[in-house]
């Protein structure tokens, strides 16, 4: 199905291994349409015991509230599978929703996957 150029993107994610980190990549409007439609994805994509996973919002065109409750569900399945989530999150926006939301503390944002890879990797290493 093709959408319209006036439609709203759907949001969607995109995971991908990246030297032993799982790296997911938020796209599109992260609403709850897409909440619903992403969640398995999500779910499959942080299933893996013991692993090191990085969410991208880099390329999110809009968040919500239900955005939130999904950063939420991934952090609480990584942490219980002893593993460590990252997030990327280079929006203005988004780290407003993420301050309002009173989740900074459990976010760390970095400013791009560069960066989270990085420190994902001196961790591993270190």
């Amino acid at each position: 199905m093709q959408q319209s150029s006036s439609a709203w993107p759907i949001g969607h994610i995109h995971s991908q291994q990246v030297s032993g980190i799982t790296v997911i990549e938020f796209h599109g409007e992260i609403d709850i349409a897409a909440a619903q439609q992403i969640l398995p994805d999500l779910d499959a994509a942080t299933a893996a015991p013991g692993r090191t996973v990085v969410i991208d919002l880099t390329p999110v065109e809009f968040f919500d509230a239900y955005g939130l409750r999904l950063l939420c569900h991934a952090e609480r399945r990584v942490t219980e599978r002893h593993g460590w989530l990252l997030l990327v999150c280079p929006h203005p926006m988004i780290l407003k929703i993420l301050r309002a939301g009173d989740l900074i503390g459990r976010f760390t944002p970095l400013a791009a996957l560069e960066e989270a890879l990085a420190l994902a990797d001196s961790e591993a290493t270190g």
